[in-house]
């Protein structure tokens, strides 16, 4: 076929050099370790906080995905991406000048002034005969889908920074009150044995011993306050507000979070649509393939129309014509410059790969984690029930004499121990359930309003 031939069929055909995207191939399991092959369909919506069934966090959320900082700042990035999108594939330009200069010549008591008014318009229109612009809009478009997605992926962060502060500020909470509890306990203790004391029935070494543990549990209060204090100040800058009323509110106490009912994990292949890190490096990697296209249409000629309209002192000339671009110099840096593309493609279809198994192994951990947690926070619960029963038997058989100070302040540390591990536990859990929806991406695109 002959050159011009050729060009006129391209010309006509709108080809674009490079790869077509398709997503690879990745082979996924079925369904999830101990888990169901039910789909979950699109979570992205999903307020799953509400479960909770806790106002004051349900408000702190709602505030908060509506103000932070991180999710503004990704805001911005879908905005500039946008605005690039606008910039690419735009093939023709025109544009104007407008100009009057004035002068004078001669000499004294002749007017040589000299007004000259000129306008020029030009226009110029490049034929994408390979492509090379229509790839540029696809990475463009591309680049604006990975900013939203990745505008969720912090959106899912944010949540789960939230969700742990504010557990963790309501299970410290409940370590004040447990401690609280174990102070009084042991300030009845103390007075026990002071009364035997004067009785003569112990020692002033059992009255210190007694009194010693007590101070420990009072000297526990300041330390167990700074962390609640912590984390709401953390909650506080997650939500890019004072700190005062938020402590003001969260001071008036609340119970810690309980588990809610149990949370569907769908199959490894709802992923690939609802986690949006995974769909950020899938939008990389399109657009990577589509710079490789770019780059390739770079090896070929490129054709431009370009046309001008002036007029000078009533003088009006025009011009057009058509503009060749030959890149016959320049081949050897054109063609690394696209092979250097084709390895940022590989590389991002790399990432893409990495992307989806840690996006399973995300879920299958979050998973376990949370059936385990939650086994671990009954059973601690039960000890820690059995540990209370216990200690206010061993009070009433040491006012009885029944046993000796030493088996008390021992049951009574192994109480205070198993209260604060299960309340603990109880905690673990509730996150769990919590880092086991973020991670099947559930929450990504759910906003402040409604109610949640």
């Amino acid at each position: 076929m002959k050159p011009q031939f050729l060009l006129l069929g391209l010309l006509m055909a709108g080809c674009a050099v490079g790869p077509e995207y398709q997503r690879p191939e990745v082979a996924l399991q079925t369904r999830f370790v101990a888990g169901s092959a039910d789909t979950i369909g699109a979570v992205a919506a999903e307020k799953w906080w509400l479960d909770y069934k806790d106002k004051v966090l349900t408000g702190l959320v709602s505030r908060g995905l509506a103000q932070n900082l991180d999710v503004m700042a990704a805001t911005e990035a879908i905005r500039q991406a946008q605005a690039n999108l606008r910039m690419t594939g735009v093939n023709s330009a025109v544009d104007g000048a407008l100009s009057a200069q004035r002068s004078t010549t001669g000499g004294e008591g002749i007017d040589g002034t000299v007004t000259t008014d000129s306008g020029s318009l030009g226009a110029e229109l490049v034929l994408d005969l390979f492509g090379g612009i229509r790839r540029e809009r696809e990475a463009a478009a591309a680049s604006l889908t990975a900013a939203r997605a990745e505008a969720e992926t912090v959106r899912l962060a944010w949540l789960a920074e939230l969700l742990a502060a504010y557990s963790d500020a309501r299970y410290y909470q409940e370590v004040l009150a447990l401690t609280r509890e174990t102070i009084k306990s042991r300030e009845e203790t103390v007075a026990i044995t002071r009364s035997q004391f004067d009785a003569g029935a112990a020692t002033e070494y059992e009255v210190a011993e007694a009194q010693a543990l007590l101070s420990t549990a009072r000297a526990s209060l300041p330390q167990y306050g700074a962390l609640f204090d912590a984390n709401v100040y953390a909650i506080a800058t997650l939500l890019n507000e004072p700190a005062g009323p938020i402590l003001a509110q969260l001071q008036k106490g609340a119970p810690q979070l309980s588990t809610p009912g149990g949370a569907r994990t769908g199959v490894p292949a709802d992923l690939l649509r609802n986690r949006p890190d995974v769909r950020s490096a899938e939008a990389d990697l399109a657009a990577a393939v589509a710079e490789v296209g770019v780059a390739e249409a770079a090896l070929y000629p490129s054709l431009s129309l370009t046309g001008t309209v002036a007029r000078a002192d009533g003088v009006d000339s025009w011009t057009f014509g058509p503009q060749l671009a030959l890149p016959v110099f320049k081949q050897g840096q054109l063609r690394a410059s696209r092979d250097a593309q084709i390895s940022a493609a590989k590389q991002a279809e790399i990432a893409w790969r990495s992307a989806v198994l840690s996006a399973v192994e995300d879920v299958q951990v979050a998973q376990s984690n949370l059936s385990r947690y939650r086994q671990r926070a009954r059973l601690l619960q039960r000890a820690a029930d059995d540990y209370g029963r216990a200690l206010a038997l061993a009070q009433q058989n040491y006012r009885n004499g029944a046993i000796t100070l030493l088996d008390l302040l021992e049951t009574d540390r192994n109480t205070a121990a198993a209260r604060i591990s299960a309340a603990s536990a109880v905690n673990d859990a509730a996150q769990a359930w919590a880092t086991l929806k973020i991670a099947t991406g559930a929450g990504a695109a759910a906003t402040g309003l409604a109610g949640g």
